[in-house]
């Protein structure tokens, strides 16, 4: 068996670094710099010849820049005769365009896979699978998806008592149930309407009691917010006692943890993509996944 070498890519330098722990591997981050014209310069850190290269790479922030990073990064392993390269990108961008939802759009998420077999095999933590049901539909490398939801509900269980777990729409219900399952509880799915990417509105069943309760909002991915903004503007008028906002993906964009944390909810992510809010480890989950 070959020897694994991990590398840290730009965005994940504190997650590769675990992950190498628990696989027992060496551990270093490519070093990258730019030309005067922005081109990227990129170099390996170490010796490839005949090890596993496990390159881990999370796609936020600056997704396009990242892609070329990890394809280059790949691409020079295979070269300098690496004998395989595992890419593991932790949050897979460019999943949500799946379909042209108007004529002559790009159809992003077979462009992105396309791209990304320059290595050997992709390992990623719960990608946005809308309207595909599996990550083999798109990739023609060997592709493995890894769930969040046993680490999540490990970590609502040893950290908030009371609960309720709400799934902020139809899409979340996945996420929402499972974790639910896992600690014994079902889950309670709210009614989303959509207008735009930033503005959506959200209809909680009648019937439905928060009153003192500690209700944790669960979904994929957290990136303007207003999915999460408009329930917790809701379930506070319905007395809840504190309010959680749990993501797997913690983009945060245009302001959405600054609005969150003005409605008083309390936010947590794990760390796919490094944040201050990334307080849920999911490289041990990696780890087995390698």
């Amino acid at each position: 068996m070959a020897k694994k070498i991990v590398f840290g890519g730009s965005n994940s330098t504190e997650l590769a670094r675990k992950i190498a722990r628990k696989i027992k591997a060496p551990y270093a981050a490519l070093i990258i710099k730019r030309f005067p014209d922005g081109e990227l310069n990129l170099r390996l850190p170490a010796d490839v010849k005949g090890k596993e290269v496990i390159l881990v790479e999370s796609m936020h922030p600056n997704p396009d820049e990242i892609m070329i990073e990890i394809i280059f990064a790949s691409r020079t392993a295979k070269e300098l005769g690496a004998k395989k390269v595992t890419i593991v990108a932790p949050y897979l961008a460019y999943m949500r365009q799946d379909k042209r939802f108007y004529p002559r759009e790009c159809k992003s998420n077979t462009i992105m896979s396309a791209l990304m077999t320059c290595g050997d095999k992709i390992i990623t933590i719960d990608p946005h699978l809308h309207r595909i049901n599996s990550l083999k539909e798109i990739f023609n490398i060997p592709a493995k998806k890894v769930s969040a939801n046993e680490a999540i509900a490990k970590y609502i269980e040893k950290n908030i008592k009371n609960e309720v777990i709400v799934g902020p729409d139809s899409e979340s219900y996945q996420w929402a149930e499972a974790i639910a399952q896992k600690i014994h509880l079902h889950a309670v799915v709210l009614k989303k309407k959509r207008y735009s990417s930033r503005h959506v509105s959200i209809k909680v069943k009648k019937g439905t009691d928060f009153k003192g309760k500690n209700v944790v909002i669960v979904d994929d991915i957290i990136s303007t917010g207003h999915t999460m903004i408009e329930p917790i503007k809701q379930i506070k008028r319905m007395g809840a006692k504190k309010i959680y906002c749990i993501g797997v993906h913690g983009l945060f964009v245009e302001g959405a943890l600054k609005r969150l944390k003005k409605l008083g909810a309390i936010v947590i992510t794990t760390n796919t993509i490094q944040n201050s809010k990334a307080k849920i480890d999911l490289s041990g989950e990696i780890a087995k996944a390698i």
